[in-house]
């Protein structure tokens, strides 16, 4: 079959003739119908995040935001069966530790990174498998486009399990979001549909036009101003600053700008991974964090339970992700959008469609 193929860090992915993958006992393998290009994946491919024990190696084939179809079963598979329509988180759970039986399946003890690890490759090809199946698998609807589920398995679902579970947005609450690329947009458009009033902020006017597009009230360009936090407080109700921020880039500029825009007990949320610079730390102001009584929470993927939410927001009309997609491609070209990932230059989510 047809995949994209990592050759080592940096250097450019091959679209190459590999075995279908095997099915165990407790796998399925399923045949692809979409899969999101993440910017995760460029990180990995350019052998970032090596400080948390990441280091791809040449064969593996990236790609964990897929749609497809059920192709064959593994014998211990009871939930699931041939021609099933599925998706899948990115982070594969066990289903048998601590957080797993609590319904944190997205912080499993024993979670595997599709798409990152050689035995658990992802779907930048013609199939993919899934370990642990019925614990990870979520039937989609036959009604949902592929483009529009495709972007889920990462961006939307770190975005929406993030905004909607680990802070606490009310009706009317100031909401900024840092950084609009997919993960923002995903929060930008969730924080709206929870009744929040978002400040969108990044350094591209496209991007800052496509965010109110999908709900933002107000907009910063950051280049335009001395004082980002300063700016977010200026639109705010007596400019004491949003009840929450989410940081979307990774990066320690944004990250203090996100804090520091934040009202006396306000909640900060971190959805970006840092890049090579930060590798991972990033200085804050913890005084002021203490004093003000602020809050900082991270989000990582989603339960596969979750899912379920997300679909009935979409089939009343209040999420459309597919609003996100920002343009579809082959499986040949994959590795071109690949490149273009790391110049900053796509807008929203863009998906793979043709295989």
């Amino acid at each position: 079959m047809d995949a994209v193929v990592f050759q080592g860090v940096g250097e450019p992915l091959q679209l190459e003739q590999v075995d279908r993958p095997d099915c165990g006992p407790s796998e399925v393998v399923v045949e692809t119908e979409a899969c999101g290009i993440c910017r995760s994946d460029w990180h990995a491919w350019q052998g970032d995040w090596d400080w948390i024990g990441l280091v791809p190696q040449p064969g593996l084939i990236f790609g964990h935001e897929p749609v497809g179809r059920v192709v064959q079963v593994g014998e211990n598979v009871t939930r699931f069966s041939e021609g099933d329509r599925v998706t899948n988180p990115f982070n594969l759970s066990d289903g048998t530790c601590p957080y797993c039986r609590a319904g944190k399946a997205n912080i499993c003890e024993s979670s595997v990174p599709m798409g990152f690890v050689g035995f658990q490759k992802g779907a930048f090809a013609e199939e993919y498998s899934v370990r642990n199946a019925d614990q990870n698998l979520v039937e989609v609807p036959e009604d949902i486009a592929a483009h529009e589920i495709a972007g889920l398995g990462c961006r939307f679902a770190t975005a929406f399990h993030g905004v909607s579970k680990r802070v606490d947005i009310q009706p009317g609450d100031w909401v900024a979001v840092h950084g609009c690329g997919g993960v923002g947009m995903s929060a930008v458009h969730t924080a709206n549909a929870l009744g929040g009033n978002v400040i969108a902020v990044d350094i591209v006017e496209e991007k800052l036009e496509l965010a109110k597009e999908l709900g933002a009230v107000e907009s910063i360009n950051s280049t335009e101003v001395q004082d980002v936090p300063q700016a977010v407080k200026s639109l705010t109700e007596g400019s004491r600053g949003v009840e929450v921020s989410v940081e979307a880039l990774g990066i320690a500029e944004t990250i203090q700008n996100s804090v520091n825009c934040l009202a006396p007990g306000g909640q900060h949320l971190q959805a970006g991974l840092t890049t090579s610079e930060e590798k991972g730390q990033v200085s804050l102001p913890v005084d002021n964090i203490v004093q003000d009584e602020r809050e900082f929470h991270g989000t990582y993927g989603m339960p596969p339970h979750e899912y379920e939410q997300i679909f009935d927001m979409m089939r009343t009309g209040k999420i459309e992700p597919g609003k996100i997609v920002s343009e579809t491609c082959g499986l040949g070209e994959v590795p071109d959008v690949m490149e273009r990932l790391g110049d900053f230059d796509t807008l929203g989510i863009p998906v793979c469609t043709e295989f």
